[in-house]
């Protein structure tokens, strides 16, 4: 069973995915400007998460291990796995902020000089959410079905909850020039001028 900050994590994997689905759609519409803003959008939203586990779920996992190997043992991923898994998983942010960034770049070129044949850039850009979208499929997998786990057997209630409210306040720093449309949908974010 998943704590309510592995939940909340979750969710916003699946919100990702969605963004990411707009994302693909707007690119083969070869529309520049939409393509920008839902790239943009992307971009931040997949870096507040990251934020969110690197500041709070990856240190909180990684005393806990830490802590209970030194005292119970067992029933815990021994500290050189967790170690292991947390390195791959900033890597794999590692990377899809690099891929992210220089796909941004490309579409502020684009959006800078309307005249050039668009097609080439696109498709580079197209390439880089297809390896972005890769490789987030199999990592999304390694955190729900591993390290977003471990929160429920490493932490106690407490714990947990502290997690829980420092993960949702991340979720929830939008940049600011990002505002939330009055929606009942809470991923439907429109671009501030």
């Amino acid at each position: 069973m998943q704590s309510k900050d592995a939940e909340r994590l979750t969710h916003d994997h699946v919100e990702l995915g969605d963004l990411l689905g707009q994302l693909i759609a707007t690119l083969e519409s070869n529309d520049v400007a939409r393509s920008y803003a839902t790239l943009d959008l992307f971009w931040a939203r997949l870096a507040m998460h990251i934020r969110a586990e690197h500041l709070h779920l990856f240190p909180a996992i990684a005393r806990a291990v830490n802590q209970h190997s030194r005292v119970h043992g067992g029933d815990v991923p021994p500290p050189d796995d967790q170690q292991k898994t947390i390195a791959e998983l900033r890597n794999d942010h590692e990377f899809f902020m690099r891929e992210l960034s220089e796909a941004i770049a490309t579409m502020r070129e684009l959006l800078a000089n309307p005249e050039v044949d668009i097609a080439p850039q696109l498709q580079s850009v197209r390439r880089r959410i297809d390896s972005v979208h890769e490789r987030l499929v199999k990592h999304n997998e390694i955190e729900e079905q591993g390290i977003y786990l471990w929160t429920s057997s490493l932490l106690g209630e407490t714990e947990r909850a502290e997690l829980a409210r420092l993960v949702n306040k991340e979720l929830e720093n939008t940049p600011p020039r990002f505002s939330v449309k009055t929606s009942t949908d809470s991923t439907d974010y429109k671009q501030s001028a």
